[in-house]
């Protein structure tokens, strides 16, 4: 469910590089930016996909076991941190485009950082946590 989310945001990412205004607009640390971004997604999309190789190449296509749901779940949790700070990032960017001004976009970019922290880690460990408590 997660990979056609991250393939589209990289699709996306990519026309950006080739639009004329991609030069104009943003300044050359902040392509250098766009570039890291594209790099996150890039290792989440690897992380993601993981997975399906590791399951046709090692375990077969017809056997899952606890090993390899195991690496499974920590290549996808491995995932989220640079989803989400490659995610963060394009916000800056098309935030200070829109406004003009950094700061916005810097505060912005904190709040949906923060955001997917809360959501996918700390959610999570705070739900398991009282679940064994239950």
């Amino acid at each position: 469910m997660v990979l056609p989310g991250i393939q589209a945001l990289f699709g996306f990412q990519l026309i950006a590089v080739f639009n004329p205004g991609f030069t104009e607009k943003l300044s050359r640390p902040e392509q250098w930016l766009h570039l890291t971004s594209i790099v996150l997604i890039v290792v989440a999309i690897a992380l993601v996909m993981a997975p399906a190789a590791l399951h046709r190449q090692s375990s077969g296509p017809y056997k899952i076991d606890e090993r390899f749901i195991r690496i499974s779940s920590r290549l996808l949790v491995w995932s989220m941190a640079p989803l989400a700070l490659g995610i963060s990032l394009e916000v800056f960017l098309v935030a200070r485009l829109i406004v003009g001004t950094a700061w916005p976009g810097v505060v912005l970019t904190l709040s949906l950082f923060g955001l997917f922290i809360g959501l996918w880690s700390l959610l999570p460990r705070w739900d398991r946590r009282r679940g064994r408590g239950a």
